[in-house]
């Protein structure tokens, strides 16, 4: 089998192994500076936004201290706010007066990292980062990434999907607060959504397991009509998914409309 010479690099950032995988054939001279940038600029966005950090830009917001007028960190407390609008609230970055764009921040990092590949020639590469992962172009010539949906909660893959240029994020491996009533939400085993942007997909996955069984079954479906799909596995291990999700998988399971 014909296979692309690339390059391939994990590190450790935001407190778990990431990898870059690049399949587009770039000379060595490029693709070294290319994987360094690509790694600095995930280590600037942990900087930048982990709440954890007191040094950083939301934890500085939250000490109440001043912060910089970062494009970016305008940009995802804006779209934060858009996305709790659009979820009612089950996506929020903003509990009891403390910022955290965590459900958010990770898939929109990968997706801006993404874009930055293909700009710079390395149209060809997965990106994973924990349950985030970004696939673009192809893994070998003509040859669709293939893409292993793992069920946090178990460890087992649970689906594959086959795609040339796809978002794919998985919620259930931390427990995910309902923000309306502030409990953990336990009623699912694990959400998985796929769409062209992976923030986006990250964001409305999260939202998803937070609003519980039935009004997720009923948003997931909503979502079916545009570009994002949605794979839920219950409590009890059953699956069901929207089914625009058979087009990158096979599934038979459907969630009714």
């Amino acid at each position: 089998m014909t296979i692309f010479p690339g390059s391939a690099r994990v590190e450790m950032v935001m407190g778990m192994p990431v990898s870059v995988d690049i399949r587009t054939a770039l000379p060595a001279r490029e693709m070294t500076p290319l994987l360094d940038d690509a790694f600095s600029w995930l280590r600037w966005v942990d900087d930048t936004f982990s709440p954890v950090r007191e040094d950083s830009q939301i934890g500085r917001l939250n000490r109440g201290q001043t912060i910089k007028q970062i494009p970016e960190l305008i940009e995802v407390l804006h779209r934060c706010d858009e996305i709790s609008k659009a979820t009612d609230g089950y996506f929020e970055a903003r509990i009891n007066g403390v910022t955290d764009p965590s459900g958010y921040i990770k898939g929109w990092a990968l997706e801006r990292l993404s874009r930055a590949l293909v700009n710079a020639g390395a149209g060809d590469h997965r990106i994973s980062a924990g349950e985030d992962i970004r696939v673009r172009g192809s893994a070998a010539p003509g040859k669709r990434w293939r893409v292993g949906i793992r069920d946090p909660r178990k460890d087992v893959i649970r689906k594959v999907v086959f795609a040339h240029d796809l978002g794919i994020a998985t919620a259930g491996g931390a427990p995910i607060v309902n923000p309306h009533t502030g409990a953990v939400e336990e009623g699912f085993g694990s959400v998985t959504v796929i769409g062209p942007d992976l923030g986006m997909a990250d964001a409305y996955a999260t939202a998803v397991y937070a609003m519980g069984p039935m009004l997720a079954r009923r948003f997931a479906a909503d979502l079916a009509a545009g570009p994002y799909q949605t794979m839920i596995i219950t409590r009890d291990g059953q699956e069901v998914s929207t089914p625009g999700f058979a087009e990158y998988s096979g599934a038979e399971a459907r969630l009714a409309g």
